[in-house]
């Protein structure tokens, strides 16, 4: 079936008195005698839990999955159940800043070898020791939106043995599949798109059974997962994830063209322009290109100025939302992420990050130019 049709029907637990939607099963005390396993919220196993894991893992292409209470909490029990004392962990610069900031400072703590290498192919699998057992990373990346070649670094890395985890949050399952390239988990922060309403916080891990089930097994000892009425709420935006982020890649495109064009803008980092150095890899892996784009200001201006002008478009943390967004990285999701390395990303004062909600594209843009002109004569 198509994406789409995914969305609404998989994974649904019909209600047995006819409703069409899973019902909400708030309960943390179920009976254990005579069943083929014990229930519990913390186990991952509820009726509501395994429905979002169902449908999502429809759309991932993947066998099982972990659905956990934000995205960081997927994120850092997957690398922690696949890494030990003396392993290397490798990972792309340019990551969401708690990521990020998760992995420099809680699992060096844990004996693991931490190594940085730029958002490239090439560049990630010759950062590789003999000890190296987990390539971390994100395509496209948050805020410079780079693109990886995933078939080829996932084809690589599996000849060395090496476990391949993607976070797919900026692209969705509905515009790129990194399991089907060749990744062995892939995670998202479900707040963001798959929630898509900016009112929950969740995350997930997708992948084979072998791989997902030590996750699930130190996912039960951390305790980070979710309630009933979480999980509901996210069922229900699943179901309109994938008419969403299509409109969401109309406004993405449009918005990042109209800024391309616009004399205070240096640049537009969207992988939809033709501008962009890796739009044609994109255009193999990605059946679109996301509603994410960050551009800089050229100076005087600075974000900050441009940010405050803003009169439509919210200034405000996350992504993903029906509502368009915009944020300074440096003061938010990369907030921790030492000075030196977000320079060298080009995450500075100059640098806005736009998250295009389902509004009419013409709007978005009229609000752009207004606060770029304001900042201008500010």
């Amino acid at each position: 079936m198509h994406k789409s049709t995914l969305a609404v029907h998989s994974g649904t637990r019909r209600d047995p008195q006819g409703g069409l939607n899973t019902p909400v099963y708030a309960d943390s005390a179920y009976p254990y005698l005579d069943h083929d396993q014990v229930r519990y919220p913390r186990y991952f196993n509820t009726p509501n839990q395994q429905a979002v894991v169902d449908k999502l893992a429809a759309l991932e292409h993947a066998e099982d999955g972990v659905l956990c209470a934000s995205g960081l909490a997927a994120i850092s029990t997957a690398l922690q159940a696949h890494l030990n004392n003396g392993d290397q962990l490798v990972v792309a610069s340019g990551i969401y800043g708690g990521s990020d900031d998760m992995c420099r400072q809680q699992l060096p703590r844990l004996g693991i070898e931490v190594s940085y290498a730029q958002p490239d192919a090439e560049a990630l699998l010759a950062a590789c020791g003999n000890n190296a057992k987990v390539i971390f990373c994100e395509t496209p990346c948050n805020p410079r939106l780079q693109v990886i070649d995933l078939e080829y670094l996932c084809s690589q890395a599996s000849a060395r043995g090496i476990l391949v985890v993607i976070d797919n949050t900026f692209a969705t399952p509905v515009l790129q599949n990194p399991l089907r390239l060749g990744a062995d988990l892939v995670v998202h922060s479900a707040t963001k798109y798959i929630g898509g309403h900016s009112d929950i916080c969740a995350g997930v891990v997708l992948g084979s059974k072998q791989l997902i089930a030590p996750i699930r097994e130190l996912g039960l000892r951390l305790g980070g997962s979710m309630n009933a009425q979480t999980a509901a709420l996210l069922e229900r935006s699943i179901k309109t994830l994938a008419i969403r982020v299509e409109r969401q890649c109309q406004n993405a495109i449009a918005v990042a063209r109209a800024l391309e064009q616009h004399p205070d803008v240096e640049c537009v980092d969207y992988p939809g322009l033709t501008s962009h150095p890796q739009h044609q890899l994109a255009k193999t892996q990605m059946a679109d290109f996301g509603g994410m784009l960050s551009f800089r200001v050229k100076p005087p201006l600075t974000a900050e100025l441009v940010e405050r002008k803003l009169r439509l478009i919210s200034s405000a943390v996350s992504l993903g939302g029906v509502e368009t967004t915009c944020c300074q990285p440096i003061l938010t999701s990369h907030a921790r992420v030492p000075a030196e390395d977000s320079a060298s990303q080009g995450v500075d004062q100059q640098l806005l990050r736009i998250s295009t909600g389902i509004e009419q594209a013409e709007d978005l843009i009229a609000d752009l130019h207004q606060a770029l002109q304001q900042a201008r004569q500010a």
